[in-house]
């Protein structure tokens, strides 16, 4: 029983421990020719709204200032260039920190002094934008580099690469539905087939052939032309169909009474042979 709650106890202090030891999520880190080391929190998935980066650094040489700053990645060999807030000896754009334990008259009290181990932490405000460029298109880094007083000494460029998290998907455009043409009338409206151009094959000069006429001749209703011997037929399939209409009306109307009729006279018969007897 007492070998279950310690196997708890180990797994639980080994948790802890990677925990503590693990470097935190999204974050990034570079080593310097001088074996110096930065490290950005978070570099991956940065908001396209600017974000807050935490920056680390140790082993850097304490004779040397240094610039930390978001800049536009030139290389290997090229300084990191142009950067978020450009020389900012005092610090106040939050998008870039002078760093030095030994700087000019002028830089005291602005520059911040290196900790043990040439180490510092700063943080920056960074954006995907530097002045023109697009940093979700060119590639941006957390840099640090020599400050104005040694422009030319490449011993402290330090790159940590930044991305930004994807561009929102656009809303879906909705088509508007398209209205079905009103019909008026019932069925809609047939365009009957165009008429053979004169002195065709087949076809006399100066007039049409009677089959001719009979093609395109429009069916009852559809609202297309009609001959005139198709004229009677169609009104008299109609006065047909209306009278057949009517007359079944009159039908209803004429024998239902005569029912009912019919039916008072039997129950009055009825009624008068139950009296007489």
């Amino acid at each position: 029983m007492r070998a279950l709650p310690r196997a708890i106890l180990t797994v639980a202090a080994l948790t802890v421990s990677i925990g503590v030891g693990s470097t935190p999520a999204h974050a990034g880190t570079g080593r310097g020719p001088a074996g110096q080391t930065l490290t950005a929190t978070p570099t991956s998935g940065v908001s396209r709204t600017g974000a807050t980066v935490t920056v680390t650094g140790s082993g850097y040489d304490v004779t040397k200032g240094i610039y930390v700053a978001f800049c536009v990645d030139n290389g290997a060999g090229a300084a990191p260039s142009p950067c978020g807030g450009g020389a900012d000896t005092t610090g106040s754009t939050g998008a870039s920190h002078w760093i030095s334990s030994d700087p000019p008259s002028y830089g005291e009290g602005l520059a911040v002094p290196y900790g043990p181990g040439g180490s510092f932490r700063v943080t920056l405000t960074v954006n995907p934008r530097i002045g023109t460029i697009d940093c979700t298109v060119s590639r941006c880094v957390v840099a640090s580099r020599a400050d104005h007083t040694r422009t030319a000494d490449r011993s402290q460029d330090v790159r940590v690469p930044v991305t930004f998290a994807a561009a929102a998907a656009p809303a879906p455009t909705r088509t508007p539905a398209t209205a079905a043409p009103a019909t008026t009338g019932g069925a809609a409206r047939t365009t009957p087939p165009a008429a053979a151009p004169t002195g065709a094959a087949g076809t006399p000069t100066g007039g049409t052939p009677a089959s001719a006429t009979a093609t395109a001749v429009a069916p009852a209703g559809t609202g297309g032309p009609a001959g005139p011997a198709d004229a009677g037929d169609q009104a008299q399939v109609t006065r047909v169909s209306a009278a057949s209409d009517t007359g079944r009306w009159w039908l209803v109307a004429l024998v239902v009474p005569l029912l009912g009729m019919a039916l008072l006279a039997g129950l009055r018969r009825r009624r008068r042979r139950r009296a007489a007897s």
